[in-house]
């Protein structure tokens, strides 16, 4: 007997339907990428909506309100909009007038649908963002009213943290709660210790070394930094990146001291996770090491975080203080490397849709 083909129930019959009856679409599988998110511009007023809406977020600053609104409002939405415009505006996307990691993300969810279509052509990937836009509400709406009841949601963060994963989850089940007719939800896990992810990263140090003209002493790992206080509540990110680091390790068969870790990005005066990626630069150049290069295994998309302060920040710091040769090599992207990894998850994840 052979196996049905995805065209024989690509809609699912819903019989005859009473006159006057609104128009059902229905049998459709959606994907939804979900990424951080950007401002619309690296102006004054777009940075402002998207940092209020960022920093506003109790996922991402777990502050009392009493206490935070008043600091965030009055003093951070006047000062840091223009400090963080500056920022953006040295790596924006001026072709396109956006920013690389809304480009990265669009170029993801398009190649993902090429691939999908090959799988079955009852799916349809879409993409949104966390903050900013396009909205997640927005693009579920979209994928509904192109028929969509199930709905796979990818959270581009391949380590669980309350504030990126959970925080996604949130605005998506937002979302839902408005909707009379829910698609039914799946959310893929992290997948910060699967083959698929860890061999994508090989493979793009592998290949980004081989087109330098020096051999770096050391490689860091840094990943976005959280509060420490994070971990003692409870939050696995820390334990998920730790696992990244030692399997991406083994698998390049590199020793602890030839590739570290490291986690940026520290925000305001309570201690973070540690040891922190600028000190670390800091501390590699004052010791000797002459070449270095920094990779961001927790980043899907380049993007301010990594472009600017990673690939610029860091650098200077580290030329400043005696480096001689520095290099990032760039997140998975869009490349075929990073597509791999998107394509392993989406397929596992609809194992009984598809």
């Amino acid at each position: 007997m052979n196996a049905p083909n995805s065209n024989d129930h690509s809609h699912r019959a819903v019989g005859p339907l009473p006159e006057g009856h609104p128009t059902v679409k229905q049998g459709k599988i959606g994907v939804l990428l979900t990424n951080l998110g950007t401002p619309d511009g690296t102006d004054y007023w777009p940075m402002r909506r998207y940092l209020k809406e960022f920093l506003s977020d109790k996922r991402v600053i777990d502050t009392p309100r009493i206490l935070w609104w008043p600091i965030l409002n009055l003093i951070i939405l006047s000062l840091r909009p223009q400090k963080k415009g500056k920022d953006y505006a040295s790596i924006w996307n001026n072709e396109k007038n956006e920013s690389y990691l809304k480009t990265i993300t669009r170029d993801q969810a398009t190649n993902l649908q090429a691939f999908a279509h090959g799988l079955d052509d009852r799916i349809i990937v879409d993409w949104g963002m966390r903050y900013g836009n396009p909205s997640v509400k927005s693009r579920l709406e979209a994928l509904q009213a192109q028929g969509c009841d199930r709905i796979l949601m990818i959270p581009l963060y391949p380590q669980y943290a309350a504030a990126t994963t959970a925080t996604a989850c949130d605005k998506t089940f937002e979302a839902l709660m408005e909707m009379r007719w829910q698609p039914t939800l799946r959310v893929a896990p992290p997948y910060h210790d699967d083959p698929a992810y860890i061999n994508a990263l090989a493979q793009s140090i592998e290949s980004h070394l081989a087109t330098l003209d020096f051999e770096p002493e050391v490689i860091l790992t840094s990943f976005h930094g959280v509060p420490k206080r994070y971990l003692m509540l409870g939050d696995p990110y820390h334990c998920h990146c730790y696992k990244t680091w030692r399997l991406l390790r083994e698998r390049l068969g590199y020793s602890p001291e030839r590739m570290q870790i490291s986690f940026q990005s520290r925000f305001g005066p309570e201690e973070w996770l540690q040891p922190y990626t600028d000190k670390t630069v800091e501390a590699l150049a004052q010791k000797g090491i002459k070449k270095m290069a920094i990779i961001a295994p927790g980043f899907s998309s380049d993007c301010l975080e990594t472009l600017e302060e990673l690939d610029g920040e860091n650098r200077e710091i580290f030329m400043h203080h005696g480096g001689e040769h520095f290099t990032y090599i760039p997140c998975l992207n869009a490349s075929d490397n990073g597509m791999q990894v998107i394509q392993a998850v989406m397929q596992r994840e609809l194992m009984g849709w598809i």
